[in-house]
């Protein structure tokens, strides 16, 4: 047969299955690569965002005698070359190159001699300090002296401090301090250092040397520091381990924007690899090698994220091609029936089976193919790497479209002039297969139940019971509709039956009868509905706890806090901002709870006008004039003694689970800021439309943050943007090929349904009784379908349960609020049932220009 004389015999149809392909093969190929890249942007924003001290590689050793000792820089370079060759092969692309880490010997609990263990000042050398800081008072460190210090000679180190370090260790420029208890040695300042770039990530593996560390021991009122200074290179040659908590370090940075989403388990286990070979290399000392570092615990955290984005993922995108498969499928049943008599008169002539499923097969070839290709190039336009499903999706779209065009015509056409009866019922299923489906309706039930009860599987990766349960669910769904369809309809039939009117006994009895052709629609429209409302709900529920946990993050429209006491001149400053409504002020602490040791976080707020400027936020407090608020930890003790500036005893007004903006966890305790002698107010709650840039400039040592901020926050993570853009796309497009499911079942049956109208016109059938009968025998099943697919939206959340925590996407709160909001439901289903009427009424203004007696004589021969 000749294939292009067929392709320009049916143009429409070809260029609708082309169209659908195109479509179809671009979305399975590019949303992958869409939702890939953005995994891996996720992944490398979660890395340059950790701390530089979780994410390295930190080679450890400690030193416990000067056998063991490293006294000059090429003993520390040739194991840095060591730690680089045994690198295992996945870490070294992520691994920075030679000479952007960095060394590092330091001493730890080093005291001052005669402080009692309040003071500590640490010695510590970096291999690259004098590209870190800036020397601002005095001199860099030189070589190390000896002096004599209780009958011994003992080494005088020249160190340097950090400039705040002074005052808060009350030291001097210039002084000689002398640490240890037993094995003593001679500190000397000799000047004072601020970091180049005290913002870099460098400096969380040294925080120490930047920051004074402060703890305060349990029952003590009083605080003990730490600091530890820098010395020189010559300064090496006499730190030793022998008598001293001395531990060096090898860094291997990671590069952040050489990692892959796709690689995080092998990571993982290169990062254990190496921990275990760098072990083994303990040769001639005590202590052994170790490896540093919270990278397997960040890509774990990660994996877990990434494990629930991808199971979404796969649940929407798996829905969106089986519907688009099945629409494509729709739309080669359309053009196999336009070629039915064409395949039967070369069926008749002699044609081979081979032959004319061959035909049927190269005619959608013709269409597919082309579009496939074209949509799998269009996928290349999507930033993101090609997965091995850009490859796959276009290929399963090509092999079912055209294997179903030429099985269609196979099993019809298997002998020549085949006659059917398109006019009796089909025929009652059999047990086993009645038996089949009620065992497939029964599983999906258990499997929703198993899963609510059993949550997700401990083992990683994805859990295959959680993909299988929403099919099995959607299997049953459509099985459901199928069997229980005909029923409730020919109940409607009956009592039409006994009214004058003709036409709803006539279109009730055709679409109760229907039932062989309504399948591919049913199997089409139950899962497209099913994931798009799923999607949306999902989507909506998302949205819905950002703005939870926004307002959890902040308490406030805006929140101003800062470490100290905020001077009463900022505050009226603040006051008199343009667009600050109302401030709110707030002091927070830690309590002593009782007379013991035990702590709590407390905040002092006048509650009553923190609600005030609340509104209708998601948050809140209860009332609070008098008493104390506490956390479920303190609930049960009656009246509370705290001490706080002074000792108050406070009666418990209620227990809350958490404070906005403040607390969510452990012991606190919130009380009316009037308790106080003299509130140290050092937090801002603020309403209004208030500029924060402004703000930070009226009180500089404070963190402003608001509302809105924190919510962009949440919502511009990309796991997060990912995961909404990608359902909301999937649910346009499933609604899309719902819509068009609709009007190809319109279209298939429109031949069939044309010569029937033209019948029962011939029987005075007027043209508005044919619009009515074509609407009556359509929309049964859409509207059926429609209600099945939109409840199974609707309960898919619900059902799944805890399998799907989607609480990385909003703000670490958990999604369970997933309201039913009808408007899109209602939306989907009146879309459908408008098309389906404009579809009638369509189809009966075609037929009316037809010959009712070109009609006749065409069925005649058939």
């Amino acid at each position: 047969m000749r294939i292009r004389l067929l392709a320009r015999e049916h143009l429409g149809t070809v260029a609708v299955l082309f169209v659908l392909t195109l479509g179809a093969c671009l979305l399975v190929a590019g949303l992958p690569r869409a939702t890939q890249a953005a995994y891996d942007e996720a992944l490398r924003r979660d890395l340059q965002a950790a701390p530089a001290v979780q994410t390295d590689l930190a080679v450890t050793v400690n030193s416990g005698s000067r056998a063991e000792d490293l006294r000059e820089r090429a003993q520390f370079d040739s194991r840095e070359h060591l730690w680089r060759e045994i690198l295992p092969p996945q870490l070294r692309p992520v691994t920075a190159p030679s000479g952007a880490g960095h060394m590092s010997a330091k001493t730890t609990l080093t005291p001052i001699t005669g402080t009692g263990g309040k003071s500590f000042l640490n010695l510590g050398w970096l291999s690259d300090a004098d590209r870190r800081v800036d020397w601002v008072r005095g001199r860099a460190p030189g070589a190390p002296a000896t002096t004599r210090y209780e009958g011994e000679t003992i080494p005088v180190f020249e160190v340097g401090v950090v400039e705040q370090a002074l005052d808060k260790m009350n030291l001097r420029l210039g002084q000689t301090v002398f640490v240890g208890e037993n094995d003593y040695a001679a500190v000397k300042i000799v000047g004072t250092f601020r970091a180049k770039d005290p913002g870099d990530r460098y400096w969380s593996h040294n925080s120490d040397i930047l920051r004074i560390l402060e703890e305060q021991p349990p029952g003590r009122q009083d605080f003990v520091r730490h600091i530890t200074t820098l010395t020189s290179d010559a300064g090496l040659t006499a730190l030793s381990g022998e008598g001293r908590n001395l531990t060096y370090r090898w860094i291997l940075p990671l590069e952040p924007r050489a990692a892959d989403a796709l690689d995080v388990p092998g990571l993982r286990a290169a990062v254990h690899e190496f921990d275990r070979v760098v072990a083994l290399q303990t040769v001639g000392t005590a202590s052994p090698y170790r490896l540093v570092s919270g990278l397997p615990e960040l890509l774990g955290g990660f994996l877990a994220e990434l494990s629930t984005a991808q199971t979404v993922m796969y649940l929407v995108l798996g829905g969106l091609l089986a519907v688009a498969l099945g629409v494509i499928v729709l739309a080669v049943q359309l053009l196999a029936d336009k070629l039915d008599r064409t395949l039967s008169l070369a069926r008749a002539r002699g044609g081979s089976l081979p032959r004319v499923a061959g035909t049927a097969a190269a005619l959608t070839a013709l269409a597919v193919v082309p579009a496939a290709l074209i949509g799998y190039a269009l996928s290349y336009l999507v930033p993101g790497p090609v997965l091995p499903v850009v490859h796959a999706g276009p290929v399963v779209v090509v092999v079912v479209a055209v294997g179903f065009a030429a099985v269609g015509p196979a099993l019809t056409h298997r002998t020549p002039l085949h006659e059917r009866r398109e006019d009796v019922a089909t025929a009652r299923p059999s047990a086993k297969r009645i038996t089949l489906e009620v065992l497939v309706v029964v599983l999906a039930l258990a499997g929703a139940y198993l899963l609510r009860a059993r949550g997700l599987s401990a083992s990683a990766g994805q859990d295959p019971f959680l993909l299988v349960v929403p099919i099995a669910l959607t299997v049953a769904a459509a099985l459901i509709t199928l069997r229980c369809y005909p029923y409730p309809l020919r109940l409607f039939v009956r009592l039409s039956a006994r009214a004058r009117a003709a036409v709803p006994f006539l279109g009730l009895t055709r679409a109760a009868r229907s039932r062989s052709g309504s399948v591919l629609p049913v199997l089409i429209l139950l899962p497209a509905l099913g994931v798009s409302v799923f999607a949306a709900v999902v989507s909506d529920g998302i949205a819905s706890t950002q703005r939870l946990a926004a307002w959890q993050q902040v308490g406030a429209p805006v929140r101003v806090t800062a470490e100290s006491e905020i001077p009463g001149d900022a505050i009226e400053r603040v006051r008199r901002l343009a667009g600050v409504e109302q401030v709110v002020l707030a002091q927070t602490g830690r309590v002593q709870v009782g007379y013991g040791a035990e702590r709590a976080e407390a905040v002092a707020v006048d509650v009553t006008q923190w609600r005030a400027i609340l509104g209708d936020a998601p948050v809140g407090l209860p009332a609070l004039s008098d008493g104390v608020l506490v956390s479920p930890e303190l609930r049960g003790r009656g009246t509370l003694e705290i001490g706080w500036q002074s000792r108050l005893k406070l009666a418990t007004r209620g227990v809350i689970e958490s404070v906005p903006g403040f607390f969510t966890t452990g012991k606190f305790v919130v009380v009316p800021i009037g308790v106080q002698l003299r509130p140290a107010v050092n937090t801002l709650l603020i309403k209004g439309d208030v500029s924060l840039p402004e703000l930070a400039r009226l009180v500089p040592s404070a963190r402003v943050v608001s509302q809105e901020s924190a919510m962009a926050a949440i919502q511009e993570d990309p796991l997060t943007s990912t995961v909404r853009s990608t359902l909301v796309v999937v649910t346009v497009a499933l609604a899309a090929y719902a819509l068009v499911a609709v009007v190809l079942s319109l279209v298939v049956g429109a031949a069939e349904r044309a010569r029937a109208v033209s019948f029962l016109r011939t029987l005075g059938l007027s043209e508005r009784q044919a619009q009515r009968l074509t609407v009556l025998e359509i929309l049964p099943m859409i509207l059926v379908t429609a209600l099945v697919g939109l409840g199974l939206g609707l309960g898919l959340p619900a059902a799944l349960g805890p399998g799907v925590d989607l609480s990385s996407y909003a703000g670490d709160l958990a999604v369970g609020d997933y309201s039913l909001d009808l408007f899109l439901p209602s939306a989907l289903a009146a879309g459908l049932a408008v098309v389906a009427v404009l579809g009638a009424y369509a189809h009966t203004v075609i037929s009316r220009r037809r010959s009712l007696g070109a009609v006749l004589r065409v069925g005649d021969q058939t």
